[in-house]
């Protein structure tokens, strides 16, 4: 994994370019985010840099964990991420959105918003059985035959059928950076990124 930050998803704007068009973009709050490890390739077998972002109280932090953020000289937080191979920096310091700047090429990484269990029409795209006359009056949106009958007299696993939908882990890549605000740790973003409101975002450089 790349250089890269924590940051949550605070919502939707619009901003015009240079040329006068309005283009949608997301606001990202990136850091800032503590170095609580620094892993090696002589200790851990591989060089890493875990980061952690957003406060939370001590009461609600196991003793362990307590631990591990005081090495680090910091309060408990909520979210850690490991970024691979990411070296030069030091137990406690502090890594901000100056990371990035203007017109940089982003990845982020979100989980998607959790649909819950869906139909095959909302999952997959299905079109449904149709129509109403010849005595389907109930069938619009079910997914229709499930296959043979005398062999293999069973659904064959893999097929597309209703289940949960949403709650993935999603990337999404070469989002364009259009505006860093040091100032308040944000990050405008061309475009659209996956998530709720308010969610947890891995934004890699």
């Amino acid at each position: 994994m790349p250089q890269g930050l924590i940051g949550r998803k605070i919502g939707m704007t619009s901003v015009f370019g240079e040329d006068g068009k309005n283009i949608p973009c997301t606001v990202i709050e990136a850091g800032p985010c503590v170095v609580t490890q620094v892993k090696s390739a002589e200790t851990d077998g591989y060089t890493a840099i875990q980061l952690a972002y957003d406060d939370k109280k001590e009461k609600h932090t196991s003793r362990p964990m307590l631990g591990h953020f005081k090495k680090a000289n910091t309060t408990p937080k909520r979210k850690l991420v490991e970024f691979r191979d990411w070296e030069g920096l030091q137990l406690g310091d502090v890594v901000t959105v100056d990371l990035f700047a203007n017109d940089n090429w982003v990845d982020v990484v979100g989980i998607t918003k959790g649909k819950g269990f869906q139909g095959v029409v909302k999952r997959h795209g299905f079109s449904g059985v149709g129509g109403r006359t010849h005595g389907q009056h109930n069938r619009q949106r079910h997914p229709g035959s499930m296959g043979a009958s005398s062999f293999p007299s069973r659904v064959l696993p893999g097929k597309r059928l209703a289940g949960r939908t949403g709650g993935d882990r999603v990337k999404i890549i070469n989002l364009r950076v259009l505006k860093v605000i040091p100032e308040s740790n944000l990050l405008l973003v061309k475009g659209s990124i996956p998530g709720a409101k308010g969610s947890y975002i891995i934004i890699e450089k």
